[in-house]
């Protein structure tokens, strides 16, 4: 699968199957992600890979705090600006309704935040989930070090067959992931990505995307 490819078919996938992966397969990813690219080479992510009873037991912790309807725990960032402009929102909410829909909730459910929130601790079904924490001394250059990273890892994954999902959900549950990885109280939770082959019969979504006169502009070209 040359780059392309990869770029075009990586998608975040919200049904799993059961299928393991490798730690062959997870060690060949992640060591070829070493080569993102990271201001002043700081590698600033620390990445804990997640699988078998302990992720079972996240998940099921996880899962029952989203069904008693726990709010989560305090932020440590916002996941969005507090006020969203067009054309952000816009496609914010069209996007939402997209999601939504494949996942057959509908948007004006009283329990959609629930129900999205225990998808979503489930890890939509994946064997493996990647959490990624960054120092709590870090900025936005490093944040934005740490997305690279992760995109990185995500079309490697395209590359080995595999598929994956993105979730800033976690963070709502930071306690909770942080008791069964043993992240340091210095550590932020960036994100969680979810892992795994794509479940066989589940009609694949695809969002949107705003054409590139949008959002690209050429200069002296």
């Amino acid at each position: 699968m040359d780059v392309y490819e990869a770029v075009e078919s990586r998608r975040a996938v919200r049904a799993f199957s059961d299928e393991p992966v490798s730690r062959e397969v997870l060690e060949r990813v992640l060591t070829a992600a070493t080569r993102a690219p990271s201001s002043g080479n700081l590698q600033p992510w620390q990445v804990f890979v997640v699988t078998g009873d302990p992720l079972a037991r996240l998940k099921r912790r996880a899962t029952a705090r989203a069904l008693a309807g726990d709010p989560g725990d305090e932020r440590e960032y916002p996941m969005y600006p507090a006020e969203l402009t067009s054309p952000y929102v816009d496609r914010f909410s069209t996007a939402a309704g997209q999601r939504y829909k494949a996942l057959g909730i509908e948007r004006d459910d009283p329990d959609r935040s629930m129900k999205v929130a225990a998808l979503n601790s489930e890890a939509f079904g994946a064997p493996v989930v990647l959490f990624c924490y960054l120092d709590q001394t870090m900025g936005p250059g490093q944040w934005g070090d740490a997305g690279m990273h992760l995109q990185t890892v995500m079309l490697l994954l395209r590359a080995e067959g595999l598929h994956s999902c993105p979730q800033v959900m976690w963070t709502m549950y930071r306690k909770t992931v942080s008791q069964v990885v043993g992240a340091d109280d210095g550590l932020e939770l960036f994100c969680g990505v979810a892992v795994g082959f794509e479940k066989e019969g589940v009609p694949p979504l695809r969002t949107g995307r705003a054409d590139m006169t949008e959002t690209i502009s050429f200069i002296g070209m």
